[in-house]
C-alpha cells in the first residue's frame, strides 16, 4: 500500500516532545481516535519505541529531534513530506526548564536562559514555519502550541520559563492572524499536571500546589490530550487564543 495513500484516508498528527508525560497522553488519545500519529523525542529511543508498539492502530512512526536546530527540523519536515502530502494537526509539546527561585537572579545565567527560549518559543516557531506547506494541504489545519498559566500569572519553575510560554501565547495570536484562513492556531495552557515528573517532586511543594488550585485536584495528562482532540474535531471557530486547563488556579 502507498504510504500516502493511506495516510491521506485519515487525520496525521505530529507531536514533538512526544514520551513526555502530557505528549504520551496526546499520541495514546490520537491514536485511540484514528489519528496517524507521527511523534519526536529527544534522547529516550527506548521509551519512544516502546510508546510505538503501545499506540492503538498501525503505522505511527516516531523521529529524535531537538527542536533547538532548525536544521534537524526542516530534514523531518522533508522527511514526513516523504510520508504523507498533508499533516492535520501539529503540537508543539516539546519544552524545557529548571527550577529557579525567582529571587535569585543570579542563578538564572544566560545559558539557561537562552536553552529555554531556543527550546520553549524558538522550537515551536522554527517547527511551524518548516511544517507549514504540509499543513496548508490540510483542508482544516491545526497547530496547537502547549502553553502554561504560567506566562499568564507570573508565577512558575523561574522566571525565563514564564516568559517563554508567555511569548508562545503572544506568537499563537499572530501567527493565527498570519496563517489565516488554511491553519488555526492555539494554545492550550495547563496549570500543575499530574505527570511521572510532579509526582516525583517534593510533597510539601505539591501540597503547597493543591491548596492553591480551587479545584482540588491536578490536572490530568489525558484530560490536556481530550482538549486537544476536541479543538480539532469540535471547536472550528476557536483561533487565535489560549485555552486555560488550570483548576482555576490564578484564582487560588
Amino acid at each position: 500500500m502507498n504510504p500516502k495513500q493511506d495516510l491521506v484516508t485519515r487525520p496525521t498528527a505530529l507531536i514533538t516532545g512526544g514520551v513526555g508525560g502530557i505528549g504520551r497522553a496526546i499520541c495514546h488519545t490520537l491514536a485511540l481516535n484514528d489519528f496517524q500519529v507521527l511523534f519526536t523525542y529527544r534522547s529516550k529511543a527506548d521509551k519512544a519505541q516502546q510508546l510505538e508498539k503501545e499506540l492503538a492502530g498501525s503505522g505511527h512512526q516516531s523521529f529524535q529531534l531537538d527542536v533547538s536546530d532548525s536544521f534537524q527540523i526542516d530534514k523531518l519536515a522533508v522527511t514526513t513530506s516523504e510520508k504523507t502530502r498533508q499533516l492535520d494537526l501539529l503540537v508543539n509539546c516539546a519544552g524545557m526548564t529548571r527550577f529557579v527561585p525567582h529571587q535569585d537572579l543570579a542563578s538564572l545565567d544566560d545559558e539557561l536562559i537562552d536553552q529555554i527560549f531556543q527550546v520553549n518559543w524558538r522550537g515551536s516557531f522554527s517547527t511551524i514555519r518548516s511544517f507549514r506547506k504540509l499543513l496548508e494541504n490540510s483542508p482544516e489545519a491545526l497547530i496547537v502550541n502547549i502553553s502554561s498559566i504560567a506566562g499568564k500569572t507570573g508565577e512558575g519553575s523561574n522566571i525565563a520559563y514564564c516568559a517563554s510560554k508567555a511569548a508562545l501565547d503572544s506568537m499563537t495570536k499572530s501567527l493565527a492572524r498570519a496563517l489565516a484562513p488554511k491553519i488555526r492556531v492555539v494554545s492550550v495552557a495547563p496549570g500543575v499536571v499530574e505527570t511521572e515528573f510532579i509526582k516525583g517532586l517534593d510533597p510539601e511543594w505539591r501540597e503547597r500546589q493543591l491548596r492553591r488550585t480551587p479545584s482540588g485536584h491536578f490536572a490530568q495528562p489525558e484530560e490536556v490530550a481530550k482538549a486537544i482532540l476536541y479543538l480539532y474535531k469540535d471547536l472550528k471557530s476557536l483561533n487565535g487564543c489560549r485555552l486555560d486547563l488550570d483548576g482555576a488556579r490564578p484564582l487560588g
